[in-house]
């Protein structure tokens, strides 16, 4: 089996990148039904804590994985990650505690996501426009896998969350039948993990230490943090504020998000380049805007719109500093390690804002104010951004 056609390899990735993040956010919903059918009182506050277990995994495991995906061929790496989900489903099929199996989810989900973005790079050989397109189509590949898989997952959850576990472990067998498919690089066999692990913070410093690579890491992080809390945030608002509960009928709400992400993810290549990546965080502050006008009840219509411009300016303030960071970070220190630290920092930025927004909760702070507080905190990176600005356009233009 001898794949050459890098446009081949790019769909054949999508297509598995799809339904693997598909039956990830199916489960998500599942999960919150399965607490509801438990008899939970208000399981959307609850699944801040399952959250949490599954974004752990990221932070725990980042030291190794990046190791792991340069050492591997990355479409094994790909079999390996969904195979480990498959077995987060079945724990929790057989009915281990949603918070372990979940976790199990994100340990397949950290193991799989270095080789995703990092055979990128293999695939498109340093073609920055190739690689800049082939980040747009699979950024877009998986927000319509969150879209059609928030829907799904809130359509499962109604009807029956065992089915839902079901479907979502025949999606990862699926994903990991089409992985070997794509063409890739064989690996660097003389990758040590555990010299790999010890450098890992190491290499975390050095691209913090790099102007161009720490203004993406802290922007990729910043989006990242804001949209898990939104996620939880928005189904307990919708819930409070406008009194929807079927869980259908939130993931269609929320669900919007993804449209809009689609959307931006189709527009960045034509209002954003590779060489003006800087420029984006201006999308980023007109969508800190629209949060801060989100948390008013005007109407559901006013808040799908809003839900939906959130998404899209957020995509086209991600997918740039996305393409930025893979190319910047496969010469300084691999492909499969700048996506461990991209994870490592984004999931340690995620794990910190779900933990301050349940720690919120706990205390009595009203939901709105909640998401008030993280359209704030993404405002002060935003400003760190614009700080650095002058000096990274500078270091750009040499």
């Amino acid at each position: 089996m001898n794949i050459i056609n890098p446009l081949r390899s790019l769909r054949v990735l999508n297509i598995a990148q799809f339904i693997s993040a598909f039956a990830d956010n199916v489960i998500f919903f599942v999960i919150l039904g399965l607490l509801a059918k438990t008899g939970i009182n208000e399981p959307e506050r609850e699944m801040a804590v399952v959250q949490i277990g599954f974004l752990l995994a990221y932070v725990v495991l980042a030291p190794f994985v990046g190791a792991f995906a340069d050492r591997q061929r990355k479409s094994k790496v790909l079999v390996v990650g969904n195979s480990l989900k498959a077995v987060g489903i079945l724990f929790m099929i057989v009915g281990a505690s949603p918070v372990i199996s979940y976790a199990v989810v994100g340990i397949g989900a950290v193991v799989y996501s270095p080789a995703k973005y990092g055979v990128l790079v293999e695939i498109c050989r340093g073609q920055s426009r190739l690689l800049m397109k082939a980040n747009g189509q699979l950024e877009s590949s998986t927000i319509a896998a969150i879209l059609l898989g928030t829907l799904g997952g809130g359509y499962l959850a109604a009807y029956s969350p065992l089915f839902g576990m079901a479907v979502c472990f025949i999606l990862y067998l699926i994903s990991l039948v089409l992985s070997p498919f794509i063409q890739c690089d064989p690996g660097n066999g003389e990758i040590q993990y555990k010299q790999s692990a010890q450098a890992f913070f190491q290499e975390v410093k050095l691209l913090f230490s790099i102007k161009k690579t720490r203004f993406t890491l802290l922007g990729t992080s910043a989006f990242w943090m804001t949209s898990s809390v939104l996620r939880l945030a928005f189904l307990i608002w919708l819930a409070e504020q406008l009194s929807i509960t079927d869980k259908f009928q939130q993931s269609m709400v929320v669900g919007v998000t993804g449209v809009g992400i689609v959307v931006g993810a189709l527009l960045a290549p034509y209002l954003t380049t590779v060489n003006r990546f800087y420029k984006s965080y201006l999308y980023g502050f007109l969508m800190m805007l629209i949060i801060l006008v989100s948390v008013f009840p005007f109407h559901l219509y006013i808040t799908v719109i809003e839900l939906f411009l959130i998404g899209t300016l957020g995509s086209i303030f991600l997918i740039p500093m996305n393409a930025v960071l893979q190319l910047e970070g496969k010469d300084m220190v691999g492909s499969g390690k700048t996506i461990a630290i991209q994870n490592f920092s984004e999931n340690l930025f995620m794990v910190l804002g779900v933990g301050a927004f349940q720690l919120s909760l706990t205390i009595g702070v009203p939901v709105q104010l909640a998401m008030v507080g993280v359209a704030a905190l993404l405002g002060g990176v935003l400003l760190y951004l614009r700080m650095m600005i002058p000096n990274l356009t500078g270091e750009t233009q040499r």
